[in-house]
């Protein structure tokens, strides 16, 4: 048996496109959707996320205005231009590009900004809206997670399945855990000190492994017939991307697996674009 593969990038491009016919709609009524994004300093990696950004912006039909701001920017400043563009009638998403400088505070400036524009959905009143069920952002990767699961398993029914996710970050692994009981699955979080890794694992009909380490899940991790969905993205020895999960062994045995590069980074880019269209909405209601 060898696992199907999810295909990210073809589900994030059908996600851009229903939201490019649907932001053609909103032009016609006159509304117009427009994503700050807000760099600082000249992290190579952060400069290519904010190229795909853009790029994405362009295709859809989004505005898209863009500060690049020098890497001595003082806290103040930042915070000043975030302000400004809260206050702003015509800017209904605002991304504050991570990891930033070492003097600014990542929570102080996540804070600041309004939660109605948080289309990366990290501030907390869009976390805690998550945590009771409101509606709120949340969190691109792991609701991109979510769309792969529902488009790219040919009907897989998540609701009643064993999920085990592996990492408890913020970002991924929390709000995951939170999106997969909002599908009714039964969830465990697993850790650098969960005991019997392995074991754990190997109950789970659906693997989320988000830890950040290369070829962490081996086959001996996987039973028969789960699905495996690969969050990590990590460069191997000899320079090549690669993900937490040991590809060429593991999608002998899963039923469905995403590939890195092409599964779920794509996916992460599509879901801010749609917190863009629903933050537009909010604001025109």
């Amino acid at each position: 048996m060898s696992a199907k593969i999810i295909d990210g990038k073809a589900i994030s491009q059908q996600i851009k496109d229903e939201l490019k016919e649907k932001t053609a709609a909103l032009k016609e009524k006159g509304i117009e959707v427009t994503l700050a994004v807000i760099l600082v300093g000249e992290d190579p990696a952060s400069q290519v996320y904010v190229r795909n950004k853009k790029r994405a912006c362009e295709y859809i039909g989004y505005n898209s205005l863009s500060y690049e701001l020098p890497a001595e920017t003082s806290q103040e400043e930042l915070l000043k231009l975030i302000d400004e563009l809260n206050g702003r009638k015509d800017v209904d998403g605002i991304l504050v590009q991570m990891p930033l400088p070492k003097h600014i505070d990542e929570k102080t400036v996540i804070n600041a900004i309004d939660p109605s524009k948080d289309v990366d959905g990290f501030h907390p009143i869009n976390v805690g809206a998550l945590v009771v069920g409101d509606k709120g952002f949340v969190s691109c990767t792991p609701a991109g997670v979510i769309q792969l699961l529902k488009r790219g398993t040919d009907g897989y029914d998540i609701s009643g399945k064993e999920c085990v996710i592996i990492g408890r970050s913020n970002i991924v692994g929390k709000p995951m855990s939170l999106l997969m009981l909002r599908e009714n699955a039964t969830v465990t979080i697993a850790h650098s000190r969960t005991k019997n890794l392995e074991e754990v694992c190997k109950r789970a009909d659906i693997i989320i492994a988000a830890v950040g380490k290369a070829g962490v899940i081996t086959r001996d991790h996987v039973k028969e017939g789960a699905v495996v969905i690969d969050v990590g993205i990590n460069r191997s020895k000899d320079g090549k991307l690669c993900g937490d999960v040991k590809y060429d062994e593991v999608s002998e045995i899963a039923s469905y697996i995403t590939p890195v590069p092409g599964g779920v980074g794509p996916m992460t880019i599509a879901m801010l674009m749609n917190n863009c269209y629903e933050a537009a909405l909010l604001h025109n209601a």
